[in-house]
């Protein structure tokens, strides 16, 4: 079947198809996603209220338009992760049904009885499992996807199973590149402008720093990456977890991954200031979402050393001192990461609803400029903080 765009009854007819519903279900189907790629449909069936999830590639960037062309095949691409996490970390991603490479899509197991954890968030929901989860997400998928653990012609041809240009380019663009420079593509609230002229963007140190770790996306294939870890990308209840939208896999600095997921917590941290809760109860929010950094980046960090010191394989790997430098650099890395993600969902295309849901556009924008700040500081004194301890120590005493 030649590639087409589906609709909620040619997913339905479709489904119909798999023999995943009994052949007398009464279905009924309807688009779900609200992302900035793809289409996104729930199939039902009406007596037993089963369902599925069809994802569907479009041949561009949804929320541009066809301006921006994109590969198709990042469908596929994203059905081969989920196949890898959920061997690497069962349970914690999407049950994958099925993939179909000629309208690339992937059927999968539907998470709506859990909620996206970035709307719970807004909300002030608390997530006792979160980080006992994520941080094996991470050890799990970072590790054993790395040279640590593979054998050298694996790894070297996973990582050209997992070449993904187009979503890599985004990422090049939209976190390493446009905010430092007044990219046509960044979205600005207006009051923000003046500082962004007149401060952010005379910031050659800063720009500096995100240059060198543009090179190292660029040519770090360290690991396999989720590629787009935030809170926006996970299903979460008090019990569960689940990671999804692996689309922009692919083999980058391992550092990454939980640089993006913290970035996008202190992100929800620091909009707090721009909301009209009772102070109480966003000083118990806060003290939350630091114990969940702490929690999540100390338990990955012991896993992953677990992961190593059982499985490890490469010679390297036993020199002593080298593992110290490793996680040394993969801790600073995360740092680093965590501040380019903040800048980026401040005046980027695409922002974090943790702040642009601040109605009021000064507010927003003081808002802005604190995320602005505190990214800096992280960036460049990165090399300074001893552990995960220090870092939330800084933030909590420059914003509680």
């Amino acid at each position: 079947m030649a590639y087409k765009s589906l609709d909620p009854q040619t997913a339905v007819e479709y489904v119909k198809s798999l023999d995943f519903f009994p052949h007398d279900a009464m279905l009924e189907g309807g688009e779900v996603g609200d992302g900035n790629l793809n289409l996104v449909f729930k199939i039902c069936d009406l007596h037993s209220g089963k369902s599925l999830i069809i994802k569907q590639a479009l041949p561009y960037v949804r929320c541009v338009g066809e301006s921006w062309p994109l590969d198709l095949n990042r469908a596929i691409l994203e059905a081969n992760a989920f196949e890898l996490q959920n061997r690497l970390a069962p349970g914690l991603v999407p049950r994958l049904y099925h993939k179909d490479e000629e309208l690339s899509l992937l059927v999968m197991e539907d998470l709506s009885h859990l909620g996206v954890m970035r709307p719970g968030t807004l909300d002030m929901r608390k997530y006792p499992k979160f980080s006992e989860h994520l941080s094996t997400f991470m050890a799990n998928t970072l590790f054993y996807t790395s040279d640590l653990y593979m054998d050298p012609f694996e790894k070297k041809a996973m990582v050209k199973k997992f070449m993904n240009p187009e979503l890599c380019k985004i990422t090049e663009d939209l976190i390493c590149s446009d905010p430092y420079y007044d990219c046509e593509r960044n979205i600005i609230n207006p009051p923000l402008r003046p500082y962004l002229e007149q401060v952010f963007w005379k910031k050659n140190a800063l720009r500096l720093e995100a240059s060198k770790y543009k090179y190292a996306f660029l040519t770090e294939a360290q690991s396999l990456l989720h590629g787009d870890l935030h809170t926006g990308s996970i299903f979460a209840s008090e019990e569960e977890t689940k990671v999804f939208d692996p689309e922009f896999a692919f083999y980058g600095p391992a550092a990454f991954d939980p640089g993006l997921l913290i970035g996008n917590l202190l992100i929800n941290y620091i909009s707090w200031d721009g909301k009209d809760e009772p102070l109480e109860k966003i000083h118990d929010y806060r003290d939350y979402l630091i114990s969940t950094v702490n929690d999540v980046y100390t338990l990955f960090e012991q896993k992953f050393i677990a992961n190593w010191n059982k499985d490890a394989r490469d010679v390297t790997a036993s020199v002593s001192g080298y593992q110290q430098f490793y996680m040394r650099k993969l801790f600073v890395d995360t740092l680093a990461f965590a501040a380019m993600v903040m800048i980026r969902r401040v005046h980027g295309l695409a922002h974090n609803i943790d702040v642009d849901g601040i109605e009021d556009e000064e507010r927003r924008k003081d808002v802005q400029i604190r995320i602005l700040e505190m990214a800096e500081e992280l960036m460049m004194y990165r090399d300074t903080f001893s552990t995960i301890y220090a870092v939330t120590g800084f933030v909590k005493a420059r914003i509680f």
